[in-house]
């Protein structure tokens, strides 16, 4: 019966150990340091702040910042980042100004982004009030980013 405990302990002491060690990615948005930071494809300085994005390697935590989801885009093309499909991907809202998951979101094409790519996220369809403005998933923003590709 001891050894039983004595083992059970053991055991215990040993997860915990481990789980302690254990590195932790965080895929949650980060601090922007407005008119500092420079986004990572154009290095042009992050000031708009309604349409930085960051991107998240779910791998080892590294974090990247564009100015616009637009240079986002064309940066995971024009590196040929493989993890691209697990990126953790978030940008601003243009109407409330939090940190929203991109890829779950929706774009208008109203609005003036700092790259000229014009698509403004907005963390829900009904969002998008202009009646002159399309409403659009990740996918076609990212399939028309990349077509335009500048």
């Amino acid at each position: 019966m001891k050894k039983s405990i004595f083992n059970f302990i053991a055991l215990i002491t040993l997860v915990m150990v481990f789980t302690a060690c254990e590195k932790r990615v965080s895929e949650e948005a980060h601090d922007i340091h407005w008119d500092r930071d420079v986004c990572d494809r154009c290095k042009m300085v992050i000031s708009g702040r309604k349409h930085a994005v960051q991107v998240i390697n779910p791998e080892n935590g590294d974090m990247y910042k564009f100015d616009d989801i637009g240079c986002a885009i064309l940066w995971f093309k024009e590196n040929n980042i493989t993890w691209k499909d697990s990126a953790k991907i978030w940008t601003i809202d243009v109407n409330t100004g939090k940190w929203i998951n991109a890829k779950k979101s929706y774009y208008d094409t109203v609005h003036k982004t700092p790259m000229g790519y014009g698509f403004s996220a907005n963390d829900k369809k009904e969002s998008i009030t202009d009646e002159t403005s399309e409403k659009i998933d990740f996918a076609e923003m990212s399939k028309r980013v990349i077509e335009r590709g500048r």
